[in-house]
């Protein structure tokens, strides 16, 4: 596959759309990177629905400038439409076909498909080729869903809360397997409510509230999570203790030397990510 050469594969400037008076998407700027897992999160109604949408070409814009691969996708053609891999939240089509006969189907529809069984195998349903859709499990249909959003070879995939429903063994291996595309090279949009995944998959997250990008960073720096005091706490002389302190690290060291090595009941909190992430649509709304 060849990837688009340089420039951010998604570039957003000054986006907007209404639906009568109630503005949905309010002025957005955004750029997806190329190669990179870009996580859009936000509450519901926040505009990421509408959003994607647009990018996605399904959606018209009221104003602002969009550039997908290069490319305004509300003038794109179909070739521009092989170029990306759409994954929607839920499907339910063709339950009697087998995954094989969906797969090896759904191929003749893209000018220059991977091979379908090539496919089946890397999003890991060689044993359940012959199955028909209808007897898969819901990790094993999502995965079809995966397999059909890749099968024409995307330098861009829109997957739209992949992983609703899954129980947690299950959501795991389904992040290896969006790993995986990721570092061979396809950049992917992943749009979730769930924080660990989120924390575990993205490259940068941005947060969408009120229908206005509020923060966009790692995971790690979110709103400025990376410089917020830590919350030690641990146990002296029978009683439970509590500092605030921007050096845990010396704090515990002091502890240590005072207690005698051990520190009884020692943790050390700083914020999570879901903290943050509340704290920033906190403050839209």
């Amino acid at each position: 596959m060849e990837k688009t050469a340089g420039g951010p594969a998604v570039r957003v400037r000054g986006l907007r759309k209404t639906y009568g008076a109630h503005t949905a998407v309010d002025g957005v700027d955004l750029d997806v990177h190329t190669g990179e897992i870009f996580a859009l999160l936000g509450p519901n109604g926040a505009g990421k629905t509408t959003t994607t949408e647009i990018l996605e070409g399904q959606r018209r814009r009221d104003a602002g400038e969009v550039a997908v691969l290069g490319v305004d996708p509300a003038a794109a053609d179909t070739a521009w439409r092989a170029r990306i891999g759409i994954v929607l939240q839920e499907s339910r089509d063709f339950a009697e076909l087998t995954v094989r006969e969906i797969v090896h189907h759904f191929a003749l529809y893209y000018p220059a498909p991977r091979d379908p069984d090539e496919v089946v195998e890397a999003v890991g349903l060689a044993a359940e080729a012959g199955r028909r859709t209808a007897q898969l499990s819901g990790g094993q249909r999502r995965r079809l869903d995966v397999a059909l959003g890749i099968l024409g070879d995307p330098e861009l995939l829109f997957l739209d809360e992949p992983t609703t429903g899954f129980d947690p063994e299950v959501r795991r291996r389904f992040w290896d397997l969006v790993a995986s595309l990721r570092d061979g090279g396809t950049t992917i949009l992943l749009t979730t409510h769930y924080l660990d995944e989120a924390e575990q998959l993205a490259d940068r997250v941005g947060v969408l509230a009120g229908g206005r990008i509020v923060d966009v960073d790692t995971p790690d720096r979110l709103g400025g999570r990376h410089l917020a005091p830590a919350t030690v706490r641990w146990t002296e002389h029978g009683a439970p203790r509590e500092a605030v302190t921007d050096g845990p690290t010396a704090l515990v060291g002091e502890l240590a030397a005072r207690l005698g090595g051990e520190v009884p009941d020692l943790s050390v909190y700083r914020p999570s990510l879901e903290d943050t992430y509340l704290q920033l649509i906190g403050e839209t709304r």
